[in-house]
């Protein structure tokens, strides 16, 4: 049993938390709901008393596969696990965390024993109410490393890794008369485990994968809102991002200062704008070179870096930045934030979206333009999940699919996966989800595009890589409830796109499927589950591959 992988999911993903709300109050300290007169500043919780709930649970499965294309294999498996479902939905803690474990045990030589771990949780901990806030987030998950890479795919053969993330920050918040100051601070780290790069089959050129990077990134602002100090809302604050990937020792920096004023137009609508500073860097090293001149491969599959290598900008903006926008919020239950500027030397758009028409129902949709790497891709999605959510699962496999089901904040994590290029790029995409829960089954859809345009440095083995463009697409839909008491039912489908000309396999690929499973308690706390599925990859130039799947399986909640 590989102890390493699991004691470090564990510790990821017991440690939980998220970043600071980057948004201000349009005049008053809270909007009154126009629908229920309810004051915005109380939270669900706090009308409902605090909720929290843990189920911790074993399973032991067995699970078939019958490949139908290329060939006609069978293979089986069979499957011991343990995990935990956590939430907390109180005034100091909010959170939620879902973490399993499992031992996947071969009966033929298809498949290899093998440990996994899978999990995905967020916290924030008020240690002072509405002044210091401690939070963290974590995500252990599997993905295909062979065309589009996304959660909750079929996570068996050799084209799979394992990927973990996790950050944790505190962020303090603080009134003097009608100023107000805000700061936090985030720390994360993410790792993914593949053994081997892979090569395009379009150019036969190495496509080196990620392999781990550390990130940092700090705000402060200091405003106060419209009918304080001004008629108009004023504010100014900066930010700090970095982030060290090891591949290449490549370094992206991002420092910004701003100042922003805000004008109201009626109490639900203010226009903002804003003008500032922005100094963007990224730079990294050449991979060490043998006597004939070629890189080095080191044992993982990935280049080694030379450590004597100059350090090469690749990236380097520097000027003016501004925007300008509008904020909206009609009610406690409908906000709109979206901006249109300059950052990054050129056009950019961002926003957010929120709608909760009823208690039971949700729309979420964010709109975004950032520099980084494929970590931080990772932790500025866990930083943007709601802390009460409910996780969706691959009911054969077991794995996450790379979406939540929540009220607020981004809903998935996918769009962060798309591929696992180990090169910086600038990523501009789009993400929505919509969750409805109706009484005895809940559904969901969640979907997103994003846009990448690599970085590497000119003289290095990235320096192909420099200005490509690759693009993904993905959507997932959800529906699960019950049939009566002791019984019931799950299903998901998933559809990923990814387009890269030099992407293994060349052009576009694919990867699609659909599971369902039912479920039946045998007696008080056990419970049976019988789940089936098909999952298909489609490469352009390789061969596609289809497998059906089954699994059996008993359940004990403690």
């Amino acid at each position: 049993m590989r102890i390493v992988p699991l004691l470090s999911g564990a510790v990821a993903l017991a440690a939980i938390t998220a970043t600071p709300l980057q948004a201000q109050a349009i005049g008053a300290e809270s909007v009154v709901d126009e629908d229920t007169g309810t004051d915005d500043d109380i939270s669900a919780s706090t009308r409902r008393g605090p909720r929290y709930s843990i189920t911790p649970y074993i399973e032991a499965q067995q699970v078939a596969l019958f490949q139908i294309r290329p060939g006609d294999d069978v293979a089986t498996y069979s499957v011991l696990a343990a995990g935990v479902d956590m939430t907390a939905a109180a005034r100091r803690v909010q959170g939620g965390l879902s973490l399993r474990y499992e031992r996947r045990i071969q009966w033929d030589d298809d498949i290899g024993d093998s440990d996994t771990v899978s999990g995905i949780g967020r916290v924030a901990v008020a240690v002072v109410p509405d002044t210091l806030q401690i939070e963290a987030g974590g995500l252990a998950t599997r993905t295909r490393t062979d065309g589009a890479a996304f959660p909750g795919q079929l996570d068996i053969g050799d084209s799979v890794s394992q990927v973990y993330s996790v950050y944790a920050g505190p962020s303090v918040q603080t009134r003097v008369g009608d100023v107000t100051a805000q700061a936090s601070y985030r720390a994360g780290h993410s790792k993914v485990e593949a053994p081997n790069a892979i090569v395009s089959a379009t150019t036969g050129d190495r496509v080196d994968l990620f392999d781990e990077s550390t990130t940092h990134q700090a705000t402060a602002r200091v405003a106060s809102a419209p009918g304080g100090v001004l008629p108009v809302g004023v504010g100014v604050g900066g930010s700090y991002y970095r982030e060290d990937v090891s591949n290449l020792d490549q370094r992206v920096e991002d420092i910004r200062l701003r100042a922003d004023v805000t004008l109201p137009v009626s109490p639900t609508l203010a226009f903002v704008a804003g003008v500032g500073y922005e100094d963007v860097e990224v730079s990294g090293r050449d991979a060490l070179r043998d006597a004939a001149g070629d890189p080095v491969i080191g044992p993982d599959g990935r280049f080694v870096t030379d450590p004597a290598s100059p350090r090469i900008l690749a990236y380097d903006v520097e000027g003016v930045i501004y925007d300008a926008g509008v904020l909206w919020r009609p009610s406690r239950r409908t906000a709109l934030q979206a901006t249109i500027g300059k950052k990054y030397g050129t056009l950019s758009l961002t926003g957010s979206f929120s709608w909760q028409p009823t208690s039971r129902t949700s729309l979420n949709v964010g709109v975004y333009d950032t520099v980084t790497g494929f970590g931080g891709s990772l932790v500025n999605s866990l930083a943007s999940l709601p802390t009460d959510f409910g996780v969706i699962r691959n009911p054969v496999t077991g794995e996450l699919s790379g979406c939540v089901i929540g009220t607020e904040g981004g809903n998935c994590v996918s769009g962060a996966f798309g591929n696992l290029r180990a090169a910086a790029y600038r990523a501009r995409g789009v993400s929505a989800g919509y969750n409805v829960d109706l009484g005895t089954a809940q559904a969901g859809i969640a979907a997103g595009y994003e846009r990448r345009e690599l970085i590497g440095s000119q003289g290095t083995v990235f320096a192909d890589l420099d200005g490509l463009i690759d693009e993904t697409y993905f959507t997932t839909a959800y529906l699960g409830g019950k049939i009566d008491r002791r019984s019931g039912y799950s299903t998901n489908a998933y559809l990923s796109l990814f387009d890269a000309a030099d992407q293994a396999g060349g052009g576009l690929n694919g990867a699609i499927g659909a599971q369902a499973a039912y479920y039946r308690e045998l007696i008080d706390n056990l419970s049976a589950t019988a789940a089936v599925g098909i999952d298909g990859v489609e490469l352009e130039d390789a061969v596609d591959v289809w497998t059906a799947s089954a699994r059996l399986g008993l359940r004990y909640s403690f």
